[in-house]
């Protein structure tokens, strides 16, 4: 019993080695197919891209740059577009002519953005640095652009309350307050003032020059009319003119001139005479 129990022991221990060697040596005989897996062709890159990444214009006007955005992926994407911008400054963003922050692009498509941003009013020539991003699941998208605004030169010639007529008797002195203002973002040096008046009138200025002045500062003058004598009562208009090399500006003021109360006494006078003559000639000869 005991040696029949030990022999089935040692033909199967005999048996187990040739299976272990075929295994090793042809595992792909015994073993089963793995499943097939579809491969994809070559896939293109994601990409946000701009022909001209720098722009130059006045803080007056709006930077518009022409973008392109490309979905390199096998599936559509949304993308979110955002802008840094410095404080002040505005953005917009538009797909076919249609303002959007955010669309769907399809897969391995591209699509053309306008970008537009607009300076603040106050802003200071100068380079300045926007990074604009397209931002979806699969990451973001970054382009950086470049706005150099350029300094501009521009002057304001009214008065500090916007009124630009009055009234003036003839024979007399009248000041206009004179309110010049500079509204560019450029220094403007050595500005003279100047006036076109009715004839035999005349106007000083004070001061009649201003050596600087600022972006943004405002400086008053007096400019002092000079009405001659016996000058007809009726509107007369004067055009006031400031300028220097690089900016002028004009403002044209109503002068309503009056008679004086000299004047219009002589007149009533002499008037009056008139009619007492003719009464006085009416008695002696109209009898007759």
């Amino acid at each position: 019993m005991l040696a029949l129990h030990r022999q089935p022991r040692r033909s199967e221990g005999r048996g187990r080695i040739p299976y272990l060697l075929i295994l090793f040596f042809f595992p792909t005989v015994f073993l089963p197919p793995l499943p097939a897996t579809a491969h994809a062709g070559p896939v293109k890159n994601s990409s946000f891209t701009a022909r001209l990444i720098n722009l130059e214009a006045t803080a007056k006007e709006t930077f518009r740059f022409n973008a392109s955005l490309t979905n390199g992926l096998n599936r559509s994407i949304i993308y979110d577009l955002q802008a840094s911008v410095p404080a002040g400054w505005s953005s917009s963003f538009r797909v076919d002519g249609m303002p959007v922050t955010s669309f769907r692009l399809d897969s391995n498509k591209t699509q053309d953005i306008s970008i537009e941003l607009t300076p603040s009013p106050s802003v200071k020539p100068g380079k300045y640095a926007i990074p604009v991003k397209a931002v979806s699941d699969q990451g973001t998208l970054e382009l950086n652009l470049e706005a150099v605004v350029k300094g501009t030169y521009a002057v304001e010639l009214t008065t500090p309350t916007g009124l630009l007529s009055d009234e003036v008797t003839e024979g007399s002195k009248k000041p206009i307050y004179l309110s010049l203002k500079n509204q560019g973002s450029l220094p403007l040096d050595n500005l003279e003032l100047s006036a076109q008046t009715p004839t035999k009138w005349n106007v000083s200025f004070e001061p009649a020059k201003i050596d600087r002045l600022e972006p943004g500062s405002t400086i008053n003058v007096v400019a002092t009319v000079n009405v001659p004598d016996k000058t007809i009562a009726g509107d007369y208009m004067t055009n006031f003119t400031v300028r220097n090399n690089n900016a002028t500006a004009n403002s044209s003021y109503r002068l309503t001139v009056t008679t004086s109360w000299l004047a219009g006494s002589v007149g009533i006078l002499v008037i009056l005479l008139a009619m007492g003559l003719v009464y006085s000639l009416i008695r002696k000869y109209g009898r007759r």
